[in-house]
């Protein structure tokens, strides 16, 4: 991972970079900017608001405006204070400064700023120490939801903490929760009279104890602004110069907090992207960027659109998907121009389901690992932190390094983990457990059992931890169902087994390898490749996303995750969850008009058709019915169709191949680490050890015998199927 702003074409001046010699004068901090960049850097003077799309170069752009006023004599470095949302962000932007010879200025989060004037002011406002910090509201969170007789399981509690902190941000009191919630369309995780009461009882018990949360922070800074001019003039006397990063992620509480801190001047440069606004659910709001010109009627605006980072292919489907959007944001969106060489195109696959496009993406990726392309330069990334296992496990299979962003491994989450803990206990105990009197089927027991820990037959509304939860135990319900389709005889205590095994087979050390996260998680990123997975309605957009502008916002999602990708760029979906399933997805309508063979938004054609023709460029076709060998019937269960027969039809099963190929994958499972089935399943071994295949190609048309398994175990299956002994690595030695 690389902070978004590396590129050949800029030096790597960025904090814990290779040291940079400062510019000699106030001219050569301008050398080497473009001609929007220089004019952001020149226009000190009165509001300046700049639009800055991805990869453009913003930070360099006010890095450089700062230094360039301080070392020309015109900016004091004391006098300006730089804001930005990250830690990681203010770091750099600290970092950069000093390396341009202005090191003296103050580079920080909204918070960090408000913090340190709060601990200044306080003693004078209100005598002795700032109140104690609260690090983690939860705690009394869930004391006021237990003194309210209101019950939150921890998801929930997690949710609830969420809207309490977006309620204060938007300068909500509890009172007026409900109201609020009713009028943004806002899915609340509970009743919002509920979450008002929680809310009120919570504000309660932080004035008994004297505590504050970090929200707490600007509002008490923004009341001590608002009520002691005194000091907002001290503050103004100080801070003559204000620069804000990311404008379009500002709060309304912190919007209110850089109007005490200026006053009535106009010194200001805001820096923001509308296509870019994704945390609306935070309250953040691109409102204050895009009204800017009404407040600040003289302001400068200056648009940066050349694009730095990625080839004119990536920017091409960028600009494409942004042409298509709605609403106030995409009537200010930018154009982006690429100002690098040509690269590929982007690549759009179609498969017949989820397993099978992990297995395709990790393959995929192993092929660009071999070209060069370093495995920290890749990136998978996804709509939901529960759609990371699949690929998990598929990178692991293909031996292929890889690491989380912002979530934990799918088997080490608190629910999963849980999950896993009463799955264990039912298959031990299950005979006297009532709860699995009147179920007989695996699926059935796990739903049975997952049902206490929180599934439900429908997911429930809205976002957040909640919804995850649900995502995770779900994810296990589905697997429990894949399994017992592929072995049909298979109890509990087999299912508890085949998630050990899985547990273990990902329970590596953490290395620097492909980054798997969240769409939301890769903000501020950006890699060589960049794969986008599970592009299908309902996941991209969302389904709660229910507004337009709530799935105008998912389009901008999407539009951040391309804008990701230097040079490779590669989008998926699956048209069906299971092998076998029925093939009712349909890829995401963002790209309609813009993936080969489909049609704009609101026309007709070939591919505009759900489950329209699949765009492969050189991949797998797909597949027709799957018939059985012995009847003819048409199959549609997953094991069947690995067996190419009915489970009732006569098999003509060589036992005693398949008991060669049970020993052979054995003896390959320990050799890799991993449990067998990352070899072949059963199932697949059954179907090899009925059709005897004598060449490749009869063996890749076998399901589960994919192009990398073919590469790696083709040849000693074949061997094996033609009665050859294999030689061992001790004997070739």
């Amino acid at each position: 991972m690389t902070a978004a702003t590396h590129s050949s074409l800029f030096p790597q001046d960025s904090e814990g970079s290779q040291f940079v010699a400062p510019p000699r004068d106030a001219d050569a901090v301008l050398a080497g900017l473009d001609p929007e960049q220089r004019e952001v850097a020149t226009a000190l003077h009165g509001p300046v608001c700049v639009l800055a799309g991805a990869g453009t170069g913003k930070t360099r752009a006010i890095t450089h405006r700062i230094a360039y006023g301080v070392r020309a004599g015109i900016l004091q470095p004391a006098s300006v204070l730089a804001v930005t949302f990250t830690n990681r962000a203010a770091g750099e932007m600290r970092g950069r400064l000093r390396q341009l010879g202005a090191g003296g200025v103050q580079a920080r989060t909204f918070h960090s700023a408000a913090l340190r004037q709060l601990q200044y002011f306080w003693p004078k406002v209100v005598g002795g120490e700032v109140p104690r910090l609260l690090e983690r509201k939860v705690q009394l969170v869930a004391e006021s939801a237990a003194r309210c007789r209101i019950r939150l399981d921890r998801n929930e509690l997690r949710d609830v903490t969420s809207e309490i902190e977006w309620a204060k941000v938007t300068q909500t009191v509890p009172a007026d929760y409900p109201a609020a919630v009713a009028k943004s369309l806002r899915d609340a995780p509970r009743d919002p009279a509920e979450i008002g009461q929680i809310y009120a009882m919570y504000e309660q018990l932080k004035r008994d104890r004297s505590v504050i949360d970090f929200e707490d922070v600007l509002l008490l800074t923004v009341g001590i602004l608002q009520d002691r001019h005194d000091i907002a003039d001290q503050i103004r006397s100080q801070y003559q110069h204000f620069v804000v990063d990311e404008y379009q992620d500002v709060s309304p509480l912190q919007q209110r907090l850089l109007e005490l801190w200026m006053g009535d001047r106009e010194n200001l440069c805001v820096v923001g992207d509308a296509s870019q606004t994704i945390y609306s659910f935070t309250g953040a709001t691109p409102d204050h960027l895009l009204n800017f010109r009404t407040r600040h009627p003289g302001a400068t605006m200056v648009k940066l659109v050349r694009d730095y980072r990625s080839t004119p292919q990536v920017v091409h489907l960028a600009n494409g998907l942004l042409n298509q959007a709605k609403g106030r944001a995409a009537e200010h969106r930018l154009e982006l121009i690429s100002q690098r060489e040509a690269g590929p195109e982007p690549v759009y696959t179609e498969y017949a389901d989820e397993p099978a496009e992990a297995e395709g993406t990790a393959r995929r990726i192993r092929d660009l690992i071999a070209a060069g392309v370093p495995a920290g330069e890749i990136a998978v990334l996804y709509r939901i932190n529960a759609q990371s296992e699949v690929y998990e496990q598929a990178l692991a299979d293909a031996g292929v390094p890889y690491q989380l962003r912002g979530a934990e491994r799918f088997f080490e989450r608190q629910e999963v983990r849980e999950a896993g803990a009463a799955l264990r206990g039912a298959a031990r105990f299950g005979g006297n457990d009532s709860l699995l009197d009147d179920v007989v089927d695996l699926p059935s027991q796990v739903r049975a059992v997952l049902s206490t820990k929180g599934w439900t037959t429908e997911p429930p509304t809205g976002s957040g931890a909640v919804r995850d939860r649900w995502e995770s135990l779900a994810a296990l319900v589905r697997l429990a169902e894949d399994f017992v389709r592929a072995k049909p005889e298979a109890t509990l205590g087999d299912l508890v087994a085949e998630l050990d095994e899985r547990a273990a087979a990902q329970h590596a050390p953490t290395v620097q390898g492909v980054t798997l996260a969240s769409l939301h998680a890769a903000k501020g990123l950006e890699w060589d490749a960049v794969f986008l997975v599970g592009l299908t309605e309902g996941m991209m957009p969302i389904t709660y996303a229910k507004t337009d502008e709530q799935v105008e916002e998912e389009r901008r999602l999407l539009y951040v995750g391309v804008t990701r990708a230097r040079l490779h760029i590669s989008l998926s979906w699956a048209l069906s969850r299971a092998p076998g399933g029925r093939a009712s997805r349909r890829p995401t309508r963002f790209l309609s008009g813009l993936r080969p063979g489909s049609s704009a938004p609101g026309t007709r054609g070939a591919g505009a058709a759900a489950g329209g023709a699949a765009e492969r460029g050189g991949r797998r076709k797909r597949r027709g019915p799957v018939l059985c060998r012995v009847c003819g019937t048409t199959l549609t269960d997953a094991g069947e169709m690995k067996l190419m027969r009915c489970e009732g039809c006569p098999s003509d099963m060589d036992e005693g191949l398949y008991e060669r190929l049970r020993e052979w994958r054995s003896d390959q499972a320990k050799q890799l680490g991993q449990p067998a089935y990352c070899v072949f399943t059963d199932k697949t071994l059954m179907a090899i050890a009925e059709s005897v295949p004598g060449d490749d190609g009869e063996l890749s048309r076998i399901s589960g015998v994919g192009g990398r398994k073919l590469e790696r175990f083709g040849a000693d299956v074949l061997a094996i199927c033609a009665g050859e002994e294999l030689v061992g690595e001790d004997e070739e030695s």
